[in-house]
């Protein structure tokens, strides 16, 4: 069980994968995916249920979830974690949702229009809408929604930007009773002060909503990144392993996620995350190794 000063780590593959410049077998998938499972993360972001056109490494989703070690109840065999698969509209939720292994839906919600329109083919205010569908999707089937808070921190397209208007839009999120928000620097422009200003306000300010960052970062800037985030009172932290992935929609030069490896020892020092199987965590490394070589 893990304890109030725990940290939860989300481990992302499917933001690993989904820029990866060739199609990454589905068995090969279904291996690594059911090695993470065996870690001890608390969720694993695995799949998205998207058009594969936009996102062709992601066509395989249904099918991999299909051969993941099921248990009973939703409850992965032998596994603590949960999965969460990323949806854009009401069509992909409908997808998810019948597939009891998945515990979580996750939307990514832009402050910037452009990026929004280029991500979901959606404006900020359709978006609004869809994230209302699909709570309510959410609350019918028992899942949980996560919203992603896209360019939350910057966007390079000259859209219109300030903490105001990332504090309005997460209010009106909390207001359709989302339970977890995370903010995400989709193309790496978060500085420390930023990370820090903006996900203590939120903490402070919406005591029932778990806060998340979902941070992407060079090798040389993770660590400041993540401080700030701790040191703001965050406890759900986002990462993949090797430091691997982006968003293909955002830019045409993919910012590497928050490496998992590097937190993970950061955090134990800090006796804040416990109970992970580091023998399955090396298996997992290694794999990830071959799979993105």
């Amino acid at each position: 069980m893990m304890s109030e000063k725990n940290v939860k780590l989300i481990e992302c593959p499917r933001d690993a994968m989904q820029g990866w410049p060739h199609f990454i077998p589905t068995q090969k998938k279904i291996e690594y995916i059911n090695a993470l499972l065996q870690v001890g993360f608390d969720t694993i972001d695995f799949g998205s249920f998207v058009s594969p056109r936009a996102i062709p490494q992601m066509a395989d989703t249904r099918e991999v979830v299909s051969s993941l070690s099921a248990g009973s109840g939703g409850q992965l065999a032998g596994s603590s974690s949960k999965l969460l698969a990323i949806i854009a509209n009401e069509r992909g939720a409908q997808d998810a949702v019948v597939f009891d292994e998945i515990s979580y839906l996750g939307f990514p919600f832009s402050v910037s229009e452009t990026f929004q329109k280029r991500n979901t083919n959606s404006t900020i205010a359709e978006s609004l809408g869809r994230v209302e569908e699909i709570q309510n999707l959410c609350i019918k089937n028992r899942k949980e929604l996560v919203v992603y808070i896209s360019m939350g921190f910057g966007n390079p397209y000259g859209d219109v930007y300030n903490e105001e208007i990332v504090f309005d839009w997460v209010n009106k999120l909390v207001g359709m009773d989302i339970k977890t928000i995370s903010l995400a620097d989709t193309v790496g422009l978060a500085t420390r002060e930023q990370v820090y200003q903006m996900t203590k306000y939120l903490v402070d300010s919406l005591p029932e909503t778990e806060i998340g960052v979902h941070l992407h970062s060079t090798p040389t800037n993770w660590k400041e990144k993540v401080d700030a985030a701790l040191e703001a009172g965050c406890k759900r932290f986002d990462g993949a392993l090797k430091g691997i992935g982006g968003c293909p929609m955002a830019d045409d030069e993919l910012v590497g996620n928050m490496d998992t490896e590097l937190m993970i020892p950061y955090f134990q020092e800090q006796n804040l995350l416990s109970n992970l199987n580091i023998d399955a965590l090396t298996n997992c490394s290694l794999l990830a190794s071959e799979i993105f070589a």
